[in-house]
């Protein structure tokens, strides 16, 4: 074999071996209720173990945050709507759950704070606490030190969508304007994003003549439906895509949307199977690193739901969202967070 040929075959080998280490952006809700959970540090090992990087947290548990200090994953706090009335109250209050919760935890790497979760509009106790919660606990933050490391937001549903077929005409509801305009506002202004809670699962059950179970669990061979140069195949993609839609038509067109919750239940209800919940699992991991029609190759940082099944939720269903079982078994062995393996030119 010649000189430059033998040269040739070794460039050819250390292609191979030059990957693209585009990571997914796939997280886990770390849910806490049930009686027969590991403890916390256990789950936190769980997660590095399966190369798990991101967490949401509902509230600031003592115990998950000390076994999450010196570890690499990024965290999802909330600030759980019960808290909402103290942190709105003042800027004092705010201070000391920042100082409790966060300043606390140096060796935590906090990534967002989520301010309340699923707040309806019409709830005249919790609505009005939202933006003034969020813009004391931002100012705190900000006075540590930490607006840039960490984002301050809010969780939503898609209630809030009027209209979202088709994608491109993706609206707020008009009853919901006067919620979540200024909190749009808000993240505008300080380069956050909005955190949506997103669940085909119910949007295929509760209209299961009009929408596939294919379509809803990543797996119609081609496009379903067509929106402009748009095509879509899988139901998450037109959901968030919707929601997208609505952000700009309320002035947040540079407002990134998170998901902080999305997940498919194995029993307990309608097409809550563990065939059904493994494919959407293991198919919105895949997808995450995709993006959507209307932002693709960006990739989707999405969060599952959850990482248990827990047992004193209810109805029934809620007790089957679980990635793993109590015991620390995996259900559907996902491949977290994998190398994306690919060539690069030499």
């Amino acid at each position: 074999m010649s000189s430059m040929a033998s040269l040739l075959v070794i460039f050819g080998l250390l292609a191979t071996l030059i990957l693209d280490t585009a990571e997914s952006q796939v997280g886990v809700c770390y849910g806490m209720l049930g009686n027969n959970l590991p403890s916390a540090a256990q789950v936190i090992s769980l997660y590095n173990s399966n190369n798990i990087k991101r967490m949401r947290l509902y509230d600031p548990n003592q115990a998950a945050l000390q076994a999450l200090s010196g570890t690499d994953i990024e965290v999802m706090v909330g600030i759980p709507n019960s808290d909402l009335q103290y942190v709105a109250a003042s800027r004092d209050n705010s201070f000391d759950w920042v100082w409790r919760n966060i300043m606390s935890y140096p060796d935590v790497k906090f990534r967002y704070i989520a301010v309340g979760n699923e707040v309806k509009p019409s709830d005249g106790t919790l609505a009005p606490l939202v933006h003034p919660a969020l813009t004391n606990i931002r100012e705190v933050v900000s006075f540590y030190g930490l607006k840039d490391q960490i984002k301050v937001s809010t969780s939503i549903d898609t209630s809030m969508i009027g209209v979202s077929y088709p994608p491109s005409q993706g609206a707020f509801r008009d009853d919901a304007r006067a919620y979540i305009d200024p909190i749009i506002g808000f993240l505008v202004a300080i380069d956050a994003p909005l955190l949506v809670n997103i669940y085909p699962y119910f949007s295929y059950t509760g209209n299961p003549t009009q929408i596939s179970l294919a379509y809803a669990t990543f797996t119609s061979p081609g496009t379903v439906v067509q929106d402009g140069a748009n095509g879509y195949q899988n139901l998450f993609d037109a959901i968030v895509d919707a929601m997208y839609s609505a952000l700009e038509r309320a002035g947040g067109s540079s407002v990134e949307i998170v998901i902080s919750e999305t997940g498919w239940p194995s029993a307990g209800a309608f097409a809550a199977t563990f065939d059904n919940a493994r494919t959407y699992y293991t198919n919105m991991v895949a997808h995450a690193p995709k993006g959507t029609p209307k932002r693709p190759g960006r990739a989707i940082e999405t969060y599952l739901f959850a990482m248990f099944d827990e047992n004193n939720k209810e109805p029934e269903l809620e007790k089957n969202f679980g990635v793993f079982y109590p015991n620390q078994q995996a259900k559907y062995n996902l491949n977290f967070n994998s190398i994306q393996k690919g060539f690069e030119a030499i």
